[in-house]
């Protein structure tokens, strides 16, 4: 069984080719917003273009634009294969990385968003058991309603710096760290986008 794990909810560019959970190629890099140049390159790089028997994508939230060009290179893909696919969140698998360095306690795991606001959400220490929903704050408002004391994730140092306290601990999803979580219930491979969208539809703009 092999699962090609895609993920460009965030900075990092991030895909795995699985083969009974081992990961047997992958490519990680934080690349900004190159994104849609580098993504299919990076999987037609891996053991036999990255053929799989099925895939998984991470649908966020993050990254709006990243979000919407992994899954839809995700889709393409499992079109072409005929494979199934499945997503799966962003914090999830943030959570699932920090628990093996985390020292007890809450998790807590922000990822950067857009207009001066952090996606986060909170997970028991087994990095596991969602406490809360996912929600996009401002970074002021966020720091002064936090109470942990260590943040993972691409928003931890932004948010620690607001603070003015705290540890951050920076980390990006890595499509290798999939089998963390790959017990967990799949999710639709829709976009997670964690907050409204900015721009809206004609008749949207009308009525308002």
């Amino acid at each position: 069984m092999r699962l090609l794990v895609i993920d460009t909810a965030t900075q990092a560019l991030s895909v795995a080719l699985l083969e009974d959970g081992a990961p047997i190629g992958q490519f990680h890099d934080v690349v900004g917003r190159g994104h849609a140049e580098a993504l299919l390159p990076a999987i037609a790089a891996l053991p036999d273009g990255g053929k799989a028997d099925a895939i998984a994508v991470d649908v966020g939230p993050g990254s709006f634009t990243g979000v919407r060009i992994g899954i839809a290179a995700a889709r393409a893909l499992a079109l072409a294969w005929s494979v199934p696919l499945h997503g799966y969140s962003a914090p999830s698998l943030i959570a699932a990385m920090a628990a093996r360095q985390h020292q007890g306690g809450p998790i807590a795991v922000t990822i950067t968003g857009g207009h001066g606001e952090l996606f986060w959400q909170c997970f028991d220490e087994d990095g596991r058991t969602i406490t809360s929903a996912v929600a996009s704050t401002p970074i002021a408002a966020l720091a002064q309603q936090m109470e942990a004391e260590t943040f993972y994730g691409t928003g931890a140092e932004a948010l620690v710096t607001a603070r003015g306290a705290g540890v951050a601990v920076t980390l990006y999803p890595d499509a290798a760290a999939y089998p963390l979580i790959a017990d967990l219930p799949p999710l639709p491979p829709s976009p997670i986008y964690g907050r409204g969208a900015d721009a809206k539809t004609m008749a949207e703009r009308a009525a308002s």
